[in-house]
């Protein structure tokens, strides 16, 4: 029990900037194993936006409040995801071959392709969560605003997109500088089972109609990551899989607006 408390505060510490206890080791083998609890920093995240929009919500309009709800889920984990989703786009927009999109990638400056990329990114999350707030009782446990299940459920099941990635493409990078290559390991059996398990839980805030959208929408648009990444790279890298956080993240948002258009005509029936 031990091992896996400091694996989860391994995670913690990486993916976010939350201290962690200071008896907790680190090393690169220790990352490798403890890329199985990223859903779980997932859970933290969610439910640190979720705490902060029902906080400022009392007190400012729904829309400023999932703003700096926002903002603070992305100083909690130091935009490393959204840092990631700019560099694959000025890497994979700008770059004719492999070599030159990993260059590009690896370069600490945002292109034009990056930034045009993470403000659409982050208008597109602030729209849909603008939305999802506006729903008064969501979800099979009938939460106080759909917004709180809509973080609960898409901050782990992203994580978990992401994770998956590791298990199905190889690392695209020849060279061990990347900090992120530890976590081009493949997991245990039993790691994936706590990914998994950690990923998917949530879905029971959700009626079965709205989970099974959102785990549609996060599956397709985290195959089409794939596949893309595969033919353009040969493979992921750590920015990659930080893009394919944030996309699975907005098509999780999606699919739960899009659920109740998709179930109305079998209720109609």
């Amino acid at each position: 029990m031990r091992h896996q408390a400091e694996l989860f505060f391994t995670a913690l510490g990486f993916f976010t900037r939350l201290p962690v206890p200071a008896w907790v080791p680190w090393s690169p083998e220790r990352l490798r194993h403890a890329v199985r609890y990223l859903a779980l920093v997932g859970w933290v995240v969610g439910l640190a936006g979720a705490a902060g929009y029902l906080a400022l919500s009392w007190l400012l309009p729904p829309a400023l409040a999932v703003v700096l709800s926002m903002a603070l889920t992305i100083r909690l984990t130091g935009a490393l995801h959204e840092d990631g989703f700019a560099d694959a786009c000025d890497g994979l927009g700008g770059g004719w071959d492999k070599a030159q999109a990993l260059a590009i990638m690896k370069d600490s400056h945002i292109g034009s392709y990056g930034a045009i990329g993470i403000v659409l990114m982050l208008l597109a999350k602030a729209a849909a969560l603008v939305e999802l707030a506006a729903i008064g009782s969501f979800g099979a446990q009938g939460m106080p605003a759909g917004i709180v299940a809509a973080l609960l459920v898409a901050h782990p099941l992203s994580r978990l997109a992401a994770t998956s990635l590791i298990q199905l493409l190889p690392y695209a990078r020849d060279d061990d500088s990347s900090k992120s290559r530890p976590l081009a390991q493949r997991l245990t059996p039993a790691g994936l089972a706590i990914a998994g398990l950690c990923g998917l839980l949530p879905l029971a805030l959700l009626t079965p109609a709205e989970a099974v959208a959102a785990v549609t929408a996060t599956a397709l648009v985290t195959a089409w990551c794939a596949r893309l990444f595969m033919r353009r790279l040969g493979g992921h890298t750590g920015d990659l899989l930080g893009a394919t956080q944030q996309l699975a993240e907005l098509a999780c948002y999606a699919g739960l607006l899009a659920a109740p258009r998709l179930a109305a005509p079998f209720a109609a029936a």
